[in-house]
């Protein structure tokens, strides 16, 4: 018989789970997170919860906000359980389950009224996000700001009754200039190059719609750390909350299975305090640009290697792809051949022992990191984590033969079938829009290519255009895995 979370059944949690050792009531508000999602559950929320343990910031408890009606989902699982999450991590030889409660609150997503008036409650110090690659109104093809676009030019003609992320943030921060209060620090926990850089450039971005004075104002009070977040952590379905009740008795609406490993960098630049995190494993750094770089490039862009072949072989899981020998050489053969090289040296650390830590994690058995997840939102995606790799080889004038394949793979997965025929269901916010043009690709290479918003230069570039041509063509004529052997061969 499970024991359903709750604040009233803490003490009634199996043995071995552990609980918050603090008392609940002794939490109060510091920090505003908007994308109370499974990654800031797995990993922000856990760094907090371990500082909460330790007896320390106890001021720094986290209230969730939202903006899309979807999240409401999400806050009425974790309303039900207290705000309580079970978080369970695991690998081939470690599982364990801890139960973390550093959220105390969880605004109505989309309340505006709401939720800037609790970004303008003096409590409030950091507001953080998690919104994902492609929740920042970026243009893949300069990597800045669109300020044309349509919710951001709305926001700006009725900044009083926002609709999106930076409108709130900005809402929040003109009632504190307002009330003359010290304005919040904006913290990106998203895993994009320069988030700090890049969340100012929306915030200031959209203040310049409303007022340039209020601009300069913020671009001059305003803390935008850039940071370095890690851990892998997979959506959770009825199969995790399954193996959380028969492996540990415990009943979660809404558990998150994560794997051990946990990094955040974080480079100390506050507007008003931050917790002590440095306590608790957080590094703090006057330039987190080498380590970001390091974990977007050699990381994400072999997250990215691995998910179009393995997608396109009808493999599912993670650690199933890494258990196929093709997949494996072809990530260790790009990686260390294109990729790596690209990446300066990071202070403390050894690039190829990071890579090997990577491929270890990336064929954990136990997680359920899924093939989808990582083929999901390329077209946000691959402007961050791929064709940059490429555009500083060309402009070193190396070789792109693999990440021309890689370029390649996903272009057949998006035209909407694997290798045996099978429908691969959309996975891609403009999901519409790739398959059309993958389906003109298939006959003409260079329609894909011509998609300048995602690749900009590289795709004007000659070299690089012939190397994707040939690959595409030969992924449909002799298929993933003759294709992918070629280029095993040396071919």
């Amino acid at each position: 018989m499970s024991v359903k979370l709750s604040l009233s059944n803490l003490d009634r949690m199996p043995s071995g789970v552990a609980v918050p050792g603090y008392e609940r009531n002794d939490l109060k508000a510091g920090i505003l997170h908007f994308g109370v999602g499974n990654f800031h559950r797995s990993h922000q929320a856990v760094y907090l919860d371990r500082l909460f343990n330790a007896g320390k910031g106890h001021d720094w408890a986290i209230v969730g906000a939202g903006v899309f009606d979807g999240e409401k989902a999400g806050r009425l699982k974790l309303q039900k359980q207290d705000w309580f999450t079970t978080v369970v991590e695991q690998d081939a030889g470690h599982k364990q389950a801890h139960v973390t409660g550093a959220m105390i609150d969880f605004l109505t997503p989309g309340d505006a009224d709401s939720i800037i008036g609790k970004l303008a409650d003096p409590a409030i110090r950091i507001v953080s996000l998690t919104i994902t690659e492609g929740g920042y109104f970026i243009d893949p093809a300069s990597g800045k700001f669109d300020p044309a676009h349509p919710d951001i030019v709305s926001d700006a003609k009725n900044i009083a009754r926002p609709t999106t992320v930076f409108g709130l943030i900005l809402a929040g921060l003109i009632r504190r200039r307002e009330l003359k209060l010290k304005p919040f620090t904006v913290m990106s926990c998203d895993n994009i190059p320069h988030n700090g850089k890049v969340t100012a450039d929306a915030v200031t971005g959209l203040a310049g719609l409303v007022d340039k004075e209020l601009a300069a104002w913020v671009r001059d009070t305003v803390a935008f750390p850039n940071g370095m977040v890690d851990r892998i952590t997979p959506a959770t379905t009825d199969r995790e909350r399954s193996m959380l009740s028969r492996d540990f008795g415990i009943e979660d609406n809404w558990p998150v299975f994560c794997e051990p490993f946990i990094q955040w960098v974080l480079e100390d630049r506050f507007t008003n305090g931050r917790p002590a995190l440095e306590e608790v494993g957080v590094q703090f750094v006057d330039d987190v640009s080498p380590f970001e770089l390091m974990k977007i490039r050699i990381l994400n862009g072999g997250h990215a290697t691995i998910a179009y072949v393995s997608g396109l072989l009808d493999i599912h899981f993670v650690h199933e792809g890494m258990q196929e020998p093709m997949v494996r050489s072809f990530l260790d053969k790009l990686e260390k051949e294109e990729i790596i090289p690209t990446v300066p040296p990071v202070p403390g650390v050894v690039l190829d022992d990071y890579y090997a830590l990577i491929a270890r994690r990336f064929s954990n058995p136990t997680i359920g990191d899924t093939i989808r997840r990582l083929c999901l939102d390329g077209s946000n995606r691959q402007p961050k984590f791929i064709i940059p790799t490429i555009a500083d080889r060309l402009k070193s004038g190396k070789g792109v033969k693999g990440l021309a394949l890689e370029s390649a793979l996903w272009c057949r997965y998006c035209f909407g079938t694997t290798d045996s025929d099978t429908v691969i269901e959309p996975n891609d916010p403009n999901w519409e829009r790739m398959t059309a043009t993958a389906r003109k690709a298939k006959d003409d290479p260079t329609a894909w290519l011509a998609m300048g918003d995602i690749y900009g230069e590289v795709g004007r570039n000659a070299a690089f255009a012939d190397a994707f041509s040939r690959n595409l063509k030969s992924l449909w004529s002799e298929g993933t895995r003759a294709t992918v052997q070629r280029y095993l061969g040396g071919a």
